[in-house]
């Protein structure tokens, strides 16, 4: 009977992972969506003045663009194969996870969502949608994107829950 409620208990764990990291791949997916109908490619709008727009550009590169631009022929298979290996390590770590450690399994959910969301892009279209730019006067943060904020937002929480153990 106890064998059972630990994989009972694991199938939980495991739905949860997956439900709440799919959200954030729909949530993602969606944004993208309803952007690129409503804003053409290159163009944007002002949301607030000398602080935020909303952009619809194109990232074939990395994490702050890096690898983008001509020169880079392999960048789509190389960004592809990275993100499935960091979708799977990310879900074992779940896995592995204490069942307390609500901070951290968040944290992986984050990861592995904002990962699947911009992993669709690049097998969709070789190239990420990013829509959101901050900026101060000249100075612009690069556009992203929900799957990147989500990537973000779960890498600082992962450093601080590391730091924390030790």
């Amino acid at each position: 009977m106890q064998e059972f409620e630990m994989s009972t208990s694991k199938i939980a764990r495991i739905s949860f992972f997956v439900i709440y990291a799919a959200i954030l791949v729909a949530l993602d997916q969606l944004t993208k969506y309803l952007l690129a109908r409503a804003i053409p490619l290159n163009t944007g709008v002002s949301i607030i003045a000398g602080f935020l727009n909303l952009v619809h550009v194109h990232n074939t590169g990395g994490a702050f663009s890096i690898f983008a631009g001509p020169g880079f022929p392999w960048r789509r298979y190389i960004f592809i194969g990275l993100a499935v290996v960091v979708i799977a390590a990310i879900a074992y770590a779940y896995g592995k996870a204490g069942r307390k450690d609500n901070w951290t399994r968040i944290a992986y959910i984050l990861i592995a969502g904002g990962a699947c969301g911009n992993l669709i892009d690049r097998i969709r279209l070789g190239e990420v949608i990013d829509f959101i730019d901050v900026y101060a006067g000249s100075w612009h943060w690069p556009a992203f994107n929900v799957a990147d904020a989500a990537l973000s937002t779960g890498a600082v929480m992962l450093l601080v829950s590391l730091v924390k153990k030790k």
